[in-house]
């Protein structure tokens, strides 16, 4: 009987704090009415508190959980084989250092800018023409870089930190693991599986390209998606059963990767016809995804009904916006745009938080991004050919460094996991930037 008593009184317990959670969630992403709703029916007070996505945390770490008692003792999907020693722990993501920032809670921050910290680069491989993007994998291990020669090199990190050692005893260091050569036309964006050791490409000639980088002699693709249009931009679901290309057509085409089936959202806004997609970017739990638009507009979708939730039109005025993506929290998007701005919106209310000025992007489809903290944030200044970096709560200017590339760089990636980032540009080559420590 006492057992009984005990158990209940757990699960009542255990049911308050998931009430608590909901109520937050809904609460801290603007949907006061649902949240109201919900705080009433379950007696929880409305202003409960909770670490912010606290909800979504522990449901994507309850998914991994459970797609990883599924997967033990199953053969692996037939789309995946399984890897080599090169990637035997491949998808194991470290913890990242720090907490996300929390942009809304402080207002004034004047002077206290943090330094960012000195780097060391190097120049790294050479593609036979402009090298157009790059990836990070999840796990940091990896980066691999595409190029208007339609190929793209996979490179693995530790050889390139041997490589910049000053006494390379072992004679050279080749830190290209891999070469893939199956496009057509050059190449606009990568990614890499969340899970397994495959990498997909978007490309000039409408198709996205699946490589499986755990063999070492596979130059090509083992599957192809072809789609009706410039797949500019591509982006994995978290879960890695879907993905998302960003095409010349204003609406992301979502893909199902077991039956390449398409799926379209069905009451899209009205796009103006320049609508195409510069770049599309799942957040971290996969709920929503980013789009940034040559019509200078970023819209946040629904991850699972592919519904516009949130329209920022004229995010850079008339000029296109080149990047979107979501902070850690998926509070906020980062975006980019050739008005020669970055920008941070709150994604609940759609409203500027926060502007970094000061580097000149007119020409290229360039990215910002934060690093791998998100304490900072990087862009290319044209102009000058300089790697410019905010204090992502100050957005002051802490440090101007030239690129060491011929012309400014196309493409800038910063490591998910540690300090460190990559270039590539018109000059074709990838130089590969870290914390001098």
């Amino acid at each position: 009987m006492e057992a009984s008593l005990e158990q209940s009184l757990q699960d009542g317990k255990l049911l308050r704090q998931v009430n608590g959670l909901i109520v937050a969630h809904l609460r801290d992403n603007n949907l006061n009415q649902a949240a109201t709703a919900v705080a009433s029916a379950t007696m929880t007070p409305l202003n409960v508190e909770a670490p912010p996505n606290k909800l979504l945390d522990l449901v994507a770490k309850g998914l991994a959980v459970d797609r990883d008692e599924a997967s033990k003792g199953v053969a692996p999907a037939a789309l995946f084989d399984s890897g080599t020693a090169l990637t035997d722990v491949y998808g194991s993501v470290p913890a990242p250092r720090t907490v996300s920032i929390d942009f809304s809670a402080v207002q004034d921050t004047k002077g206290s800018s943090k330094s960012f910290p000195k780097h060391e680069t190097r120049h790294v491989s050479e593609h036979k023409n402009v090298a157009r993007c790059a990836r990070f994998s999840p796990d940091g291990r990896f980066v691999a870089t595409g190029s208007a020669d339609t190929s793209i090199k996979l490179f693995e990190i530790s050889k390139i930190k041997q490589m910049m050692l000053p006494d390379t005893r072992d004679g050279p260091v080749r830190p290209v693991v891999r070469t893939f050569y199956d496009h057509l036309q050059p190449i606009n964006d990568l990614d890499f599986h969340p899970q397994n050791t495959v990498l997909i490409s978007g490309a000039k000639d409408h198709t996205i390209k699946f490589f499986d980088f755990s063999k070492t002699v596979a130059k090509r693709a083992f599957r192809v998606i072809q789609d009706t249009h410039n797949v500019r931009s591509v982006s994995f679901h978290p879960s890695g059963e879907f993905l998302l290309a960003g095409t010349d057509h204003p609406i992301a085409h979502l893909y199902d990767i077991n039956t390449f089936q398409c799926y379209l959202s069905a009451n899209a806004p009205e796009i103006d016809v320049n609508g195409a997609i510069n770049q599309v970017r799942y957040s971290s739990s996969g709920g929503t995804y980013v789009t940034a638009s040559k019509d200078g507009a970023v819209r946040v979708w629904d991850g699972v009904s592919a519904q516009c939730v949130r329209s920022i039109v004229g995010a850079h005025g008339s000029a296109e916006a080149t990047s979107a993506s979501f902070t850690k929290d998926q509070r906020y998007v980062l975006s980019c745009g050739k008005d020669s701005t970055v920008k941070l919106w709150e994604v609940g209310t759609g409203r500027l938080v926060k502007q970094y000025v000061g580097a000149i992007h007119t020409q290229l489809r360039c990215q910002a991004v934060f690093n791998e903290t998100e304490e900072f944030v990087l862009c290319i200044d044209e102009p000058s050919n300089e790697i410019v970096i905010w204090d992502a709560l100050t957005a002051e200017k802490v440090a101007r460094w030239s690129s060491n590339h011929i012309g400014a760089p196309r493409w800038l990636e910063h490591s998910p996991t540690e300090a460190a980032f990559t270039t590539c540009g018109t000059d074709r080559s990838v130089r590969f930037w870290k914390e001098i420590l």
